[in-house]
């Protein structure tokens, strides 16, 4: 199988909310809009707000999404200065990573990443001569 392109589709209870939390709170690049949804841009990914599809209840995502940032305390303050409840504050967790948990209007959970410089994710682990 050769997968082309990814994305995560949300289908939340309030579109509007959800569509300004991406949007306004996170400051998501809109990669497409069409009637009844928006794509943002999110690093390598693109999330998809669906106002189409849903229940009109409670998300059944048991999953979180794994936002890459660059300055975690920045993030955490802008975060915090636009009223958005911090469910776990920056901290570096014991696997190396900075880590700092929120929720989407529906409760998505979303954590917010800093890899630091020496993290092995950001080692080039080809063989010399391969890269």
């Amino acid at each position: 199988m050769e997968i082309l392109s990814s994305r995560t589709i949300l289908r939340p209870r309030d579109y509007t909310t959800t569509l300004s939390f991406y949007r306004d709170i996170l400051g998501l690049a809109t990669a497409r809009e069409y009637p009844g949804g928006t794509v943002f841009f999110a690093g390598q990914g693109l999330i998809e707000v669906a106002a189409h599809g849903g229940t009109g209840e409670s998300s059944s995502f048991d999953g979180a999404l794994w936002l890459q940032v660059r300055d975690l305390t920045a993030v955490q303050t802008e975060l915090v200065l636009a009223g958005v409840k911090i469910d776990r504050e920056a901290r570096q967790e014991p696997w190396g990573l900075y880590e700092m948990w929120i929720a989407d209007p529906d409760g998505i959970p979303i954590v917010l990443v800093q890899i630091p410089e020496d993290h092995p994710i950001r080692r080039d682990s080809r063989p010399k001569g391969e890269n």
